[in-house]
């Protein structure tokens, strides 16, 4: 091939690509639906939290409910400057700004959050807090929970609560009915090393991709499935393409909302309490919110068409034990202790795993 003729072939690409992606990167997502009820202007402090997904997931809408509860419950002192749809950029960029100081809060997912907290990789491991009665256990843990929510402490990040997008498994553009099926397909996952180890475990083939590349390699078959929600998958429009879901329930979805330490403390003592008791109440109502909604999201999609399966019990039993190897690989991870940590266990996974019940 001639370099000129590469350099047209090139100069065509970007025009493509242009012209694919520059109508979506116009088209900004609007907040008008959710605009606050009240005026904010008058507030003595404002909290800026990002979120990347669509507050149709009640985990995500998690945001607006607090604003406007904590709105109430402050006399209108604090105003949360919720920012969903990604509009400040992707998680990890904006956990780097939320460490700085450049905005005041997030809800990040689980997946992501292990980048700045090794500990809140806890909920990804296989099979350990995975449903919903699982979740409330672990939240309603004390110590255990409140020592979960100090993994981001060193990095003057402050957690205090978790709200959930759903159980994970596998949505496919194939029927996946076993092991077997699974091995013939790539499956996108987090760009999580618990999620990319699980997987290679199992046999399978994980493709790390960010969330926003997934509608395109999903079209363009770069990818034959996707390890979600069957709520994510349904709310996002994912089951246009992968009209195939197979039930594992290895892991919930999480939304992890943490806050910059360093602007939490400079409120006054009695804010603190508010800003926590309120973000408390409002976590635990949208938590039940979210188990009727991914059992909304599972009808409405059986009723359009989506088929759901089941591994037989044989093989579940086999993912289980395999998907273990996670547990022993991260437990140093999970356990290791910083200086701000109050509570000090010998082995947190271990306590964690004698409360929860976990098997391998």
């Amino acid at each position: 091939m001639t370099i000129k003729r590469l350099a047209i072939l090139i100069a065509v690409g970007l025009i493509t690509f242009g012209l694919v992606i520059s109508p979506a990167m116009a088209k900004k997502p609007s907040l008008a639906k959710w605009k606050a009820s009240f005026d904010p202007s008058g507030a003595k402090y404002k909290c800026i939290v990002s979120n990347v997904s669509h507050p149709v997931l009640k985990g995500v809408f998690t945001g607006f409910a607090f604003r406007d509860e904590l709105w109430k419950r402050t006399n209108g002192q604090i105003y949360i400057d919720y920012k969903p749809f990604s509009m400040l950029g992707g998680e990890v960029e904006v956990l780097n700004q939320l460490q700085m100081g450049a905005i005041q809060g997030m809800g990040v997912s689980s997946v992501a959050a292990v980048n700045m907290g090794p500990r809140f990789g806890l909920v990804n491991l296989p099979f350990l807090i995975n449903s919903f009665p699982k979740l409330d256990k672990f939240a309603a843990s004390g110590k255990l929970f409140d020592h979960f929510m100090m993994a981001m402490d060193h990095q003057g990040i402050v957690g205090i609560d978790i709200t959930g997008y759903g159980n994970y498994g596998w949505a496919t553009t194939s029927p996946v009915r076993s092991i077997a099926d699974a091995k013939k397909l790539k499956f996108r996952t987090a760009e999580a090393p618990v999620n990319q180890l699980v997987y290679r475990e199992w046999g399978f083939n994980p493709v790390a991709m960010p969330w926003p590349d997934v509608p395109v390699a999903l079209k363009q078959g770069v990818i034959d499935g996707l390890d979600h929600t069957p709520m994510v998958c349904s709310i996002t429009k994912k089951f246009e393409v992968a009209k195939y879901y197979t039930y594992l329930d290895y892991a919930q979805g999480l939304f992890i909302w943490v806050f910059n330490k360093a602007w939490f403390n400079k409120l006054p003592a009695d804010l603190q309490k508010t800003f926590k008791e309120t973000l408390h109440d409002v976590a635990a109502k949208i938590r039940q919110e979210t188990v009727g909604q991914e059992a909304a999201e599972i009808m409405k999609s059986s009723k359009q068409g989506i088929l759901y399966f089941k591994l037989p019990d044989a093989e579940m039993t086999i993912l289980r034990k395999k998907g273990d190897i996670a547990h022993r690989k991260f437990a140093p991870e999970i356990n290791k202790l910083y200086s701000g940590d109050t509570y000090r266990p010998a082995n947190y996974l271990q306590e964690v795993q004698t409360y929860m019940g976990y098997k391998p």
